[in-house]
Formats: C-alpha cells, sequence, structure tokens
C-alpha cells in the first residue's frame, strides 16, 4: 500500500510541476518547436486534461485500496502518450526532448502496474473475502 501511495504521489505532484507552467508557454512552444500552435483549443484542452489526471493521482495516492480498480485506467493513461511519443519518434515526427517524457509517462506506467499488483483488494485489505461478507447489523 506504501508503494502505490508514493508512487501516485510522486507521479501526480511530478505532472502538475510540469504541466500547469505550461499553460503560460503557449508562444514559447511556437518559437522552439515551430510551428506555432494553430488550434490553442487542443492545446488547452490536453493540458486540462492532463492536469485532471494528475489530480486523480493525487485522489488514488490518498487512498490506494478503495481506488485500486482506477489504477489499470491510470495505466492507459500513461501508456497512450507514451506509447505515441515512441511511435512518432520513430517516425521521426518528434525530437528527443518531447520523447522524453514519454519515456517517463512508460516508466511510471511500469510503476502503476507494479502498485496495482501490490495493492491488496478493498475486501482482502479488510480482513475478509467475499465468500465471507461481513454479518448485517
Amino acid at each position: 500500500m506504501v508503494f502505490g501511495r508514493r508512487t501516485f504521489r510522486i507521479a501526480g505532484i511530478y505532472g502538475l510541476l510540469l504541466l500547469l507552467p505550461m499553460y503560460l508557454l503557449e508562444g514559447r512552444i511556437g518559437r522552439d518547436f515551430p510551428p506555432p500552435i494553430t488550434h490553442p483549443e487542443h492545446f488547452y484542452g490536453f493540458l486540462g486534461v492532463a492536469a485532471a489526471w494528475q489530480v486523480a493521482f493525487l485522489v488514488i495516492a490518498g487512498d490506494p485500496v478503495r481506488f485500486r480498480p482506477l489504477m489499470p485506467v491510470a495505466v492507459l493513461e500513461k501508456a497512450s502518450f507514451g506509447l505515441a511519443a515512441v511511435a512518432l519518434w520513430l517516425g521521426g515526427r518528434i525530437p528527443a526532448p518531447v520523447l522524453a517524457p514519454g519515456l517517463i509517462d512508460l516508466a511510471l506506467g511500469v510503476l502503476f502496474v507494479v502498485a496495482y499488483l501490490r495493492t491488496p483488494q478493498a475486501a482482502a485489505a479488510m480482513g475478509r473475502s467475499e465468500e465471507n461478507p461481513p454479518s448485517p447489523a
């Protein structure tokens, strides 16, 4: 449980520290990685959804057993960008500095899988199995 708590907390904080400053960097990103952003709704939409997921990671960190069913979805969130970044880099469509966060996401996705496997299911954590539910009050 401690591993999952720490893993998701670190991922959430790291993600927010990486993403939130990007709200102020639209122009610079267009200059550093031309062409300029032509669809700001996609850019800010991506940032909003990605930031919301970082908050979800912090929620999972708060109670890994309760939110264990969300962990595979969190793996999917990390894989969706990580695998796309690798594929785009292999195709010569993004530079290495853009690939790096994708590789970090893949590593976090692997850690999320480990956290999922190491976090007990809610019934097991409460010392009972589904065949032996609590007696009614």
